[in-house]
C-alpha cells in the first residue's frame, strides 16, 4: 500500500519484535530479511513498471523482447524462451501473444524443426526495447536505492539464495 506520507516506524522491525516476544526468536530474523525482501521487490517493481507503462508492456513482456535482443539470430523457440527466463510456458504464451499483437514480435515456424515455433523480434520490438531500456538505465538500474557497495553485497547475497534454492 504506497502511501505520500511515511510511516512513524519500521513495521517489519515491529513485526521482528513481535515475533522474539510470542516465543519465535529463532525465526524472527529470517522472518524480518523474507518479509524485507518481498517488500523490496514491491519497491523495485513499481518503480520499474513505471518507466515500462511508458511503453505499454510489462517486466514480463521487457524480458522477452531483451532475450530476443541479445539473441544472436534475434529469434528463440517460444521453449528456449520459458527455460531462460525460468516461467512456465503458458507466460510465455502469454507474453508472445500480447507482444505479437503489439506489433513488436511474430511467431515463425522453425526451419529444421516442425514441432517448434520461433518468435522474432521485428524493428518495433527493438527499438521499443533499446528505448526501454535507456529509461530504465537512467531512473531505476543506475540508481536502485542503495550504494554502489550495497548493490555488489545484494547481488552476493540473493546469488547464493538462489543458488541454495536449486535456481542454477
Amino acid at each position: 500500500m504506497p502511501s505520500s506520507e511515511h510511516l512513524p516506524m519500521d513495521p517489519i522491525a515491529e513485526a521482528r519484535r513481535q515475533w522474539a516476544a510470542h516465543g519465535w526468536e529463532e525465526a524472527a530474523d529470517g522472518m524480518a530479511a523474507v518479509t524485507s525482501l518481498m517488500r523490496a521487490q514491491q519497491i523495485v517493481l513499481a518503480r520499474v513498471e513505471a518507466v515500462l507503462r511508458r511503453y505499454g508492456v510489462t517486466f514480463a513482456r521487457y524480458e522477452v523482447l531483451m532475450l530476443l535482443l541479445f539473441s544472436r539470430r534475434g529469434s528463440l523457440p517460444m521453449a528456449k524462451i520459458g527455460e531462460r527466463l525460468q516461467v512456465h510456458p503458458s507466460s510465455v504464451t502469454n507474453s508472445v501473444d500480447r507482444l505479437e499483437a503489439a506489433g513488436l514480435v511474430r511467431r515463425i515456424p522453425h526451419p529444421t524443426d516442425r514441432r517448434t515455433t520461433l518468435v522474432e523480434l521485428l524493428e518495433p520490438g527493438r527499438k521499443l526495447a533499446l528505448q526501454a531500456t535507456e529509461d530504465l538505465n537512467a531512473e531505476v538500474f543506475r540508481s536502485p536505492g542503495i550504494s554502489p557497495e550495497a548493490v555488489t553485497t545484494l547481488v552476493e547475497t540473493l546469488t547464493e539464495l538462489r543458488r541454495t534454492a536449486g535456481d542454477f
